[in-house]
């Protein structure tokens, strides 16, 4: 299909990430023709005719600048993000965490985004990526599947994945260097891997612990969908006592330098982001409950004080391998003038889906007037999430939740000044004339990162503003 001109840009998909494109490109009077399959045809997953359903939690988690997904919603906020300013708005009881009514929600999304005058909203389903000079794909992890198999044809299906296999991701500076060593298999080098050795007795009490530990329910849409290269830990071990240390745990190659021995087997980390901050445990995806995940992988040697940034998880999704497929601009490389906004970039989560779809959306806009596709900075959320998509490893590509571990890391001075600024000044000034460096806790280290954060986003804001009075 075509579009009717060459101004109008097609979105595809209403959920969060849709929708809240469509309503950004019509905020900056781009006239947006808003594709949605619904009430024509549902997913399975699907159970109402509003836009911007929320399927599983009516949770978008923290609301506090602790967490980094607390962040991600302040700034948009800031940047007056349709999603969120509902979210506030149909808001029910949940301590520090944004839940919704999920009825009332959905309603608001689908009046405010039916009632604008520049957005036409369209029941059809859409089987082909439209030919039309700027385009918006926001399908979510249900993609229809005749598009889908576009798609898989434009990148070519090996780039193009229909579930998720994720597994937990732990902080650096939460693993025990003392237990857990540094190497690669048969490598004398300081080797690319992190690994826990087990011995025996430790790996029996590990096999035990995830055979009867409780495990998330599937949704019926999700049924029947493992595969053998990708089997969630816990069901591996249901095969059989040995199957983990001759498959993912096999600790060959490897010699413990505390023994100076091969371990009965070996959990191997992996480094995840650019820094080193983030280590996800090879071959360990599960559908364990996030309460077992926490309690089976604090009793591995040298991981009992591991603090997770996100928790493994198995589920039905559709996405892109973001830094091969994606340019920073979230425009597919072989196919200009086609945008891929939501789950389908390659984030996990509802507030990272409509996170991107605000990028997408004024991105575009910017596009459709004339001008370059502005980027938040990286020391934003938004600007973290987005680097992560060009810079993660493409050969291990995961869905990613936003987390701290994904900023540009604070520099040595800001750290120092921190910890002067803390009351036990004494004990920094030992610890500075012992020639160690003390770190600085957790939560100050993210007040800083947030902090840092929200003045870079409101310096964009400004600059952002001052290029949209020049154009008009």
């Amino acid at each position: 299909m075509r579009a009717e001109n060459e101004n109008r840009v097609i979105v595809v998909g209403a959920g969060l990430a849709g929708s809240e494109a469509a309503w950004q490109l019509a905020q900056r009077d781009i006239d947006v023709t808003l594709f949605e399959m619904k009430p024509e045809r549902r997913s399975p997953a699907h159970a109402s005719n509003d836009f911007a359903e929320l399927v599983c939690s009516n949770s978008l988690r923290a609301n506090t600048l602790g967490n980094a997904v607390g962040l991600l919603k302040e700034e948009m906020r800031m940047l007056d993000s349709l999603v969120i300013r509902v979210a506030d708005r149909t808001a029910v009881p949940a301590g520090k965490a944004l839940a919704v009514d999920r009825d009332e929600f959905s309603a608001a999304m689908t009046e405010a985004i039916s009632g604008h005058p520049r957005i036409e909203v369209r029941t059809e389903r859409i089987t082909k990526i439209p030919e039309a000079r700027l385009v918006i794909l926001a399908t979510g992890p249900l993609t229809d599947p005749e598009l889908a198999e576009d798609l898989a044809k434009t990148l070519g299906e090996q780039y193009l994945y229909f579930y998720d296999a994720i597994s937990p991701t732990i902080y650096a500076d939460s693993i025990d260097d003392e237990i857990v060593f540094r190497a690669s298999r048969y490598d004398e080098g300081v080797g690319d891997y992190l690994n826990v050795p087990l011995l025996r007795d430790e790996y029996e009490a590990f096999v035990e612990e995830l055979l009867r530990a409780e495990t998330v329910p599937l949704h019926e849409f999700e049924k029947a969908m493992y595969f053998e290269g990708c089997l969630p830990i816990e069901e591996m071990a249901r095969r059989g006592r040995d199957t983990l240390a001759f498959g993912p745990l096999k600790p060959v190659g490897l010699v413990d330098p505390r023994t100076g021995r091969r371990p009965h087997a070996v959990v191997q980390l992996r480094q995840e982001d650019q820094n080193g901050t983030l280590w996800n445990l090879v071959g360990c995806q599960t559908k364990l409950r996030v309460g077992e995940q926490k309690r089976i992988i604090r009793a591995l040697p040298g991981l009992g004080k591991a603090v997770f940034a996100r928790f493994g998880s198995i589920h039905r999704n559709t996405y892109v391998n973001a830094p091969i497929q994606l340019d920073p601009t979230l425009q597919l490389k072989r196919r200009p003038g086609v945008f891929l906004a939501g789950q389908m970039a390659g984030v996990e989560g509802y507030v990272e889906s409509a996170a991107l779809g605000y990028v997408a959306g004024v991105g575009v806009a910017r596009l459709a007037r004339g001008l370059d596709f502005e980027l938040p900075p990286v020391e934003t959320a938004h600007g973290a999430l987005l680097r992560h998509l060009q810079n993660a490893d493409a050969k291990h590509f995961q869905p990613m939740n936003v987390n701290y571990g994904l900023f540009p890391p604070l520099d040595r001075e800001t750290i120092d000044r921190a910890l002067m600024a803390a009351s036990d000044q004494s004990a920094a000034g030992a610890t500075k004339r012992s020639g160690r460096r003390r770190k600085l806790p957790k939560r100050e280290k993210n007040e800083l990162l947030a902090a840092r954060a929200l003045a870079a986003m409101n310096r964009y804001m400004r600059r952002e503003t001052l290029t949209a009075m020049g154009a008009s």
